[in-house]
């Protein structure tokens, strides 16, 4: 899209079960997560990181969502845990932004939390200005421990979103937005 102020007017975000191959190429997916960290970033400390989701490792990650989910859930059905399972294997590319602040005199760590959300958003913005779905989601896999940390996360990081991306397999519509003077005040 050659225009940025109606790009981001129109931007929407798409299912992940409304997505399919073929994902990005290497070349695009390097390409989303430079843009991925060109985010505000005070005092240059570069406040996340990424891991990318594609080919199998979806299906590798889905075994540990898959054995949590178990283990918490003993009454849960062979399809629950299936379902759960497949939590990262709709779309074809899912990255993970893990929020991970670094010790620093000016810079709080909820500054460096939001520096983390804006560079989901900048993945989003990236993989959609290059024609993909996109969608930055989180759900219980986004906080509970064991499943950070089988994921490879450490005691100290969090789990931004998974930024699900893939190409969209059907035309989307826009969903209601807020009316401005809803939201705005002035001071």
């Amino acid at each position: 899209m050659s225009d940025p102020i109606e790009f981001f007017k129109t931007r929407r975000s798409v299912k992940p079960r409304e997505m399919t191959g073929p994902g990005p190429t290497p070349d695009e997916l390097e390409t989303i997560l430079t843009i991925g960290a060109r985010v505000p970033d005070h005092g240059k400390i570069a406040p996340w990181r990424f891991i990318v989701f594609e080919g199998d490792a979806r299906a590798r990650a889905g075994d540990v969502i898959g054995a949590v989910f178990a283990r918490k859930h003993p009454e849960a059905t062979a399809e629950q845990i299936a379902a759960e399972k497949a939590r990262l294997s709709e779309a074809p590319l899912v990255i993970a932004v893990v929020s991970s602040p670094k010790p620093h005199p000016k810079v709080p760590v909820w500054e460096q939390e939001l520096s983390a959300g804006a560079s989901c958003m900048n993945i989003v913005s990236a993989a959609t200005a290059l024609g993909y779905g996109a969608n930055w989601l989180t759900g219980w896999i986004a906080f509970d421990p064991e499943v950070l940390s089988g994921l490879g996360l450490r005691g100290d990081e969090k789990l931004a979103g998974f930024i699900h991306i893939g190409t969209r397999s059907k035309e989307i519509e826009d969903r209601p937005r807020p009316e401005l003077n809803e939201i705005v005040t002035r001071f």
